[in-house]
C-alpha cells in the first residue's frame, strides 16, 4: 500500500484496480502523508467560511434531499437581502472572510436579486470573496453573478456515473448538463468547486474511481467531499448511511492527487462522527464551514436528518471550532483562503 501513496504522491495517475485498492487501505500512512503534503501547501492555516443558508425552496426532487419540492413536512423559508446582509455583519468581526450563500434552486431569487445581494456584499466588504451553491443555471446566470462580483461556485456533480445519477434524482435533471455547469463556471473564471457524496444507495468503488477520474480531469479549485446521511422525509429514507473512514480515504486520495485544493471537513462528517471533522482535517483537509444563517431558521436547513449545530449562535460555532482546531495543532486563520494555483511541493 505504501508504493500506491507515494504513487499519488508523485502526481503519478494509478490504475482503476489500484484506486479501488488505495480506498479500502486501512493504514495511517495515507493520512500521514495527505497531512504532509496540505502542510506543505499551506501550512497548518484552516480556512473558515460563512455558510448563510438562505433559502431552503428548491423546484427539485432529488431523491435523497430533505429539500426536495416534494416534501411537505419541510417548514419553508426565505431570506431577505437585508438579512443575508446582517449574517455578514454578524460574521465580519468574527474572522469570516468568504460568505457562502446557499440555498435550493429556488425560483424566487432571479438573477437580478441575486446580482443585487452579491454587489451588496462586496461592496460593504471589499476583503472577503462571496461564494454561491445555488445549482444549476444558464451559462449567462453564471456570467451575471460572476460580474456582479462572485468568485467562487460550489456544484456537487453527485456522481459522475450516469447510471448511478439516475438512481439519485429524476428523468428531469441531468448528469451531462450538470457536469455542463462546472465547465461553464470555469471557463467564465470561477474558483469552481465539486465532489460527491460517500455511500449514496447503489454507489460502489467503481463509481466512485469514476469519480476520482472525473475530478482529475476538471481539476477543480474545490472539491467537497461527505459522507451520505439519510433523511426521514425522502425515498431513500431507509438507506444505510455513509462509512466515515472511506470518507476520509477520499479525502487524502484528493489531498494527493491534487496537493492545492481547497477541501472542506464537511458537517456531515461531523454529523456521523463527533470527531469527524477533526479526522478530516488529519485526513487532509483544510476548510470549516461553520453556520452564519439566523439560529430560527436553521433547523429548517435540513439536507439530511440529525445535523449537528443547529442551535448555536455564530459567535459559539466560530468558537468551538477555534478551539477543535487548536485542539489538533491547527490554527484559523483570518484570510480569504483562496486557492494557490502555484505551490512549492
Amino acid at each position: 500500500m505504501k508504493q500506491l501513496v507515494d504513487k499519488l504522491e508523485a502526481l503519478q495517475i494509478l490504475e482503476r484496480e489500484e484506486f479501488k485498492k488505495i480506498l479500502l487501505c486501512d493504514e495511517d500512512y495515507l493520512f500521514e502523508r495527505a497531512r504532509y503534503v496540505a502542510q506543505g501547501v499551506y501550512g497548518k492555516s484552516i480556512f473558515m467560511r460563512g455558510l448563510i443558508e438562505f433559502t431552503n425552496y428548491c423546484k427539485n426532487n432529488c431523491y435523497y434531499c430533505g429539500l426536495r419540492a416534494g416534501n411537505k413536512e419541510a417548514q419553508r423559508y426565505r431570506l431577505s437581502k437585508e438579512q443575508i446582509l446582517q449574517c455578514c455583519k454578524t460574521g465580519y468581526p468574527l474572522g469570516f472572510r468568504t460568505f457562502v450563500l446557499q440555498g435550493g434552486e429556488d425560483p424566487h431569487y432571479t438573477d437580478e436579486i441575486l446580482v443585487d445581494i452579491v454587489r451588496e456584499i462586496k461592496a460593504a466588504y471589499s476583503d472577503c470573496a462571496v461564494t454561491l451553491s445555488i445549482g444549476e443555471r444558464s451559462y449567462e446566470s453564471y456570467e451575471l453573478l460572476f460580474k456582479a462580483g462572485a468568485d467562487r461556485y460550489l456544484l456537487r456533480h453527485e456522481t459522475a456515473n450516469d447510471e448511478h445519477y439516475k438512481t439519485l434524482h429524476p428523468d428531469t435533471m441531468s448528469p451531462t448538463n450538470r457536469k455542463k455547469c462546472l465547465y461553464d463556471l470555469k471557463k467564465i473564471g470561477y474558483q469552481v468547486g465539486c465532489g460527491f457524496m460517500v455511500g449514496t444507495p447503489n454507489q460502489t468503488l467503481e463509481h466512485i474511481v469514476d469519480d476520482l477520474l472525473f475530478i482529475k480531469e476538471l481539476q477543480p479549485q474545490m472539491v467537497g467531499i461527505g459522507p451520505f446521511i439519510p433523511h426521514s422525509d425522502t425515498p431513500l429514507k431507509d438507506s444505510k448511511a455513509g462509512d466515515v473512514h472511506l470518507t476520509l480515504n477520499i479525502l487524502a486520495i484528493l489531498r494527493l492527487m491534487q496537493p492545492n485544493l481547497l477541501l472542506p471537513a464537511t458537517t456531515a462528517l461531523g454529523t456521523l462522527d463527533v470527531h469527524g471533522r477533526e479526522r478530516g482535517i488529519l485526513a487532509g483537509a483544510n476548510v470549516v464551514m461553520p453556520n452564519l444563517s439566523p439560529v430560527e431558521v436553521r433547523k429548517k436547513y435540513l439536507l439530511y436528518d440529525n445535523k449537528i449545530c443547529t442551535g448555536e449562535e455564530a459567535a459559539e460555532c466560530v468558537d468551538c471550532m477555534r478551539n477543535r482546531m487548536k485542539h489538533i495543532g491547527y490554527e484559523i486563520v483570518v484570510s480569504r483562503g483562496d486557492f494557490l494555483s502555484h505551490c512549492e511541493r
